[in-house]
């Protein structure tokens, strides 16, 4: 596997800085969690944004995409925020010949219990063996961009059918 990854801020991202809930999205941690998890594929990081992905508009959908269609790699992860995640990779859904799966964290990687790493190893996962098309990788479960939505009442991902 030759991986590409595009970083876009979001909840994995964050650092707060008191408790008032202050935060900024800060440099991208996936890197740092790949290496100290010993991966021994090639891998490139691409930082495309650092926002909350309730800050994201078309226009950034829009770089999200240019980035994922010059990439030479064909399988493509992308770190995004959670709320907006669903949003984004329909904006990707017609790429060709590209395996895209979306991830994040409900809670910061830097907090104890984040659902980071385990997210990102089911995105991996799920890029080594799932065909070309536009999926997101949340709470052990992938599914279709097209078939999924953020339940903010339970905090997960569900299939809508």
């Amino acid at each position: 596997m030759n991986l590409h990854i595009i970083t876009t801020g979001g909840t994995i991202d964050k650092i707060y800085f008191d408790a008032k809930s202050d935060y900024q999205v800060g440099e991208p941690v996936i890197g740092e969690l790949l290496d100290s998890m010993g991966v021994h594929f090639p891998y490139t990081v691409e930082s495309a944004l650092r926002k909350d992905s309730l800050d994201l508009d078309d226009a950034d959908r829009s770089h999200i995409r240019q980035c994922v269609e010059r990439c030479r790699e064909n399988q493509v992860l992308i770190t995004h925020g959670t709320d907006g995640m669903v949003t984004t990779g329909q904006a990707l859904r017609d790429i060709p010949d590209k395996t895209i799966v979306l991830t994040g964290a409900l809670q910061p990687a830097a907090f104890t219990g984040s659902d980071a790493i385990f997210n990102i190893g089911c995105a991996i996962g799920a890029l080594q063996a799932a065909a070309p098309g536009v999926y997101i990788a949340m709470n052990g479960e992938l599914f279709d961009v097209d078939n999924v939505r953020k339940n903010l009442e339970l905090n997960r991902f569900q299939a809508l059918r």
